[in-house]
């Protein structure tokens, strides 16, 4: 299982932690390019599966994508991987620029 949060659920949560988590985009490159939440690292959706050895399993993922339709298959996939402390970004960066940062580009 993993988490949904919206994007104020996402800030009040970073604001808190003393952990920060892994903020996982899997958008692809000219999406992150355009925009994205400071921190963030990209790994397109399609690469996932190669770079699990690259997440740490231990830590808390934020899954981050436009809309939260990606970014959720991702969080249930990192779920299916033994991966328990999953945060998918419910309405994504989308949901982000319009309720958190109103200064990022929505597209």
């Amino acid at each position: 299982m993993f988490k949904e949060f919206s994007p104020k659920q996402l800030k009040d949560h970073l604001d808190q932690t003393t952990q920060k988590p892994i903020l996982l985009d899997v958008r692809e490159p000219w999406e992150y390019e355009r925009c994205h939440i400071a921190e963030s690292k990209l790994v397109p959706m399609r690469e996932i599966p190669n770079a699990l050895q690259d997440i740490d399993p231990d830590k808390e993922v934020v899954v981050i994508c436009h809309h939260g339709i990606r970014s959720r298959a991702v969080a249930n996939y990192l779920a299916q991987n033994d991966y328990s402390k999953v945060i998918n970004l419910s309405t994504g960066i989308d949901g982000w620029a319009r309720d958190i940062d109103t200064s990022m580009p929505i597209y």
